[in-house]
């Protein structure tokens, strides 16, 4: 006969199995939902230094400084399966350098219950805006963009980008006051 530990180790293994394919099968109840939704962004104050950056050499970049509003609800994104929202906001530029540039400049975290309708103003950037060199000063297109991942309870991590974006430029000339 069968010991109990054998009988648990049993049971044990068949409930696992178990909630491994309801788990799977609540994944794919979420796994056609449309997260996108519509973000509108606006540039407040937009100016670009050049100063040395001690932290890579000592080289002359161009080091940008923008105020941003930011609005968006984010509330219908929410449903069982999502158990928070990292959104971060983008800056892409292209420059002679470089084909493509992308800087993070902002974060946020919003868990589940917490308030998801964003209506910010003038608010500062989180991160630096840094050039590596000086493809920022007089630069005629930058493009804002939020995007956001969905950290699921069960399933994949999707990388979601907003309806919505706004293009800005920089002044031709450096700020010489102190932001």
């Amino acid at each position: 006969m069968y010991s109990v530990l054998t009988r648990v180790n049993a049971i044990l293994t068949y409930t696992l199995s178990v909630l491994a394919c309801l788990t799977f099968l609540c994944f794919l109840s979420t796994l056609t939902v449309d997260y996108r939704t519509t973000a509108q962004m606006n540039t407040v104050k937009v100016v670009v230094k050049n100063v040395p950056d001690y932290g890579a050499s000592r080289e002359r970049n161009d080091l940008g400084y923008l105020t941003f509003d930011l609005k968006t609800d984010l509330s219908n994104l929410f449903n069982w399966n999502v158990k928070q929202l990292f959104l971060y906001l983008t800056a892409e530029y292209v420059t002679p350098n470089n084909e493509l540039n992308q800087v993070v400049l902002w974060d946020k975290i919003i868990l589940r219950g917490e308030n998801a309708l964003l209506d910010f103003k003038n608010m500062n950037t989180k991160y630096y805006f840094w050039d590596d060199g000086n493809g920022l000063k007089g630069h005629n297109n930058v493009t804002l963009s939020l995007s956001w991942n969905i950290i699921p309870n069960a399933g994949l991590l999707p990388n979601i980008p907003a309806l919505g974006q706004h293009s800005f430029k920089f002044p031709v000339e450096y700020t010489q006051t102190r932001v």
